[in-house]
């Protein structure tokens, strides 16, 4: 089997820094989001990952050949038309079942199950309470797609789509993804939903499985809530000596080689390696490598490489190599 990891095309919810670092390389609990997802594979039979790439594809590129021990290819998406024209890209190099994943939500789920299925594909969602945020999956009473519908202001579903998907008839994903391109497109974008939709309306039978957890890392607010529950859950790390004058409160993650002095850490934070923290609190943030923070309180905040933040209270994202220097 091979993936499809669309890194474009979908378009950039998350704002901070995005000039700097790729997405799926954005850091929670301490790791990129892709490495989180890359788990997420183990016990799969990948023959390759096609990684579809923006404009920084030589980044994305140079992390995923030296961190991952599987064969790659990557594909620059230079016109910005949407999913289905991402998916499309990898057209020519696709050779059997595919599996599709859009590498902005971290998520728990057993794959396994593409190897057992009978269905012509599968797509992973998750119930929510919010289901007007998202695209939504209204399934038939033997759980297989009908149809997805856009943020529905009636609650006609509450199985959220996350973005990952199983294809085994990948003939009838291309016939739909032809579809969708010729048509006009919605807002300058063609999706990739809506090949699914034709794919169900020309007899195939897509599955709708529930993910055990979905924890999105989209948007600033969701991220370090994300990064808060992956703490929860194990991520975290205290520092091997708490220095006095430090309060930490749990769950936290600090990298070996950070300075702490009088301060309070926590909690839901991570700090990387390099930072120096004197005479502050941060709480439910992500801060960088090698950043410098001084008499300041954060909350709410994430913070690139090599930031300096000195006198200054309130929430901030800023990206790397950055300063924010209040009147003392």
């Amino acid at each position: 089997m091979q993936v499809i990891i669309p890194l474009a095309g979908k378009g950039s919810r998350l704002r901070p820094h995005t000039h700097l670092t790729p997405k799926p390389m954005l850091k929670v609990a301490g790791r990129p989001v892709i490495d989180w997802v890359m788990d997420r594979l183990d016990g799969l039979e990948i023959d390759e990952l096609i990684f579809i790439t923006g404009h920084l594809k030589e980044q994305v590129e140079a992390y995923a050949r030296s961190h991952y021990d599987i064969p790659s290819r990557f594909i620059e998406q230079q016109v910005q038309d949407g999913t289905a024209g991402a998916v499309n890209l990898a057209r020519p190099h696709v050779h059997g079942p595919v599996m599709i994943i859009f590498v902005d939500t971290v998520f728990e789920a057993d794959l396994t199950l593409a190897a057992t299925t009978d269905a012509d594909g599968i797509i992973w969602a998750k119930e929510v309470e919010d289901y007007q945020r998202f695209g939504v999956v209204v399934t038939d009473a033997d759980g297989y797609m009908t149809r997805i519908v856009e943020k529905p202001s009636e609650p006609i579903s509450k199985l959220a789509n996350i973005g990952l998907y199983y294809i085994k008839d990948v003939d009838a994903l291309w016939a739909g993804i032809d579809h969708v391109l010729a048509q006009p497109p919605v807002k300058g974008e063609y999706f990739l939903t809506d090949a699914f939709q034709h794919m169900i309306e020309h007899g195939r039978k897509i599955l709708t499985a529930e993910v055990g957890g979905w924890y999105d890392c989209g948007q600033l607010g969701t991220t370090l809530e994300t990064n808060g529950i992956l703490l929860a859950h194990g991520a975290a790390r205290r520092p091997a000596e708490v220095p006095a004058g430090v309060t930490i409160v749990d769950p936290v993650l600090v990298e070996p080689g950070v300075v702490l002095e009088d301060c309070t850490v926590g909690p839901n934070v991570t700090i990387e390696s390099g930072t120096v923290v004197r005479r502050a609190t941060i709480r439910d943030s992500i801060i960088g490598a090698t950043c410098e923070i001084e008499d300041a309180t954060l909350d709410q905040s994430m913070l690139g490489d090599h930031v300096v933040v000195q006198h200054f209270t309130g929430s901030a994202t800023l990206g790397n190599h950055t300063q924010v220097r209040g009147t003392p």
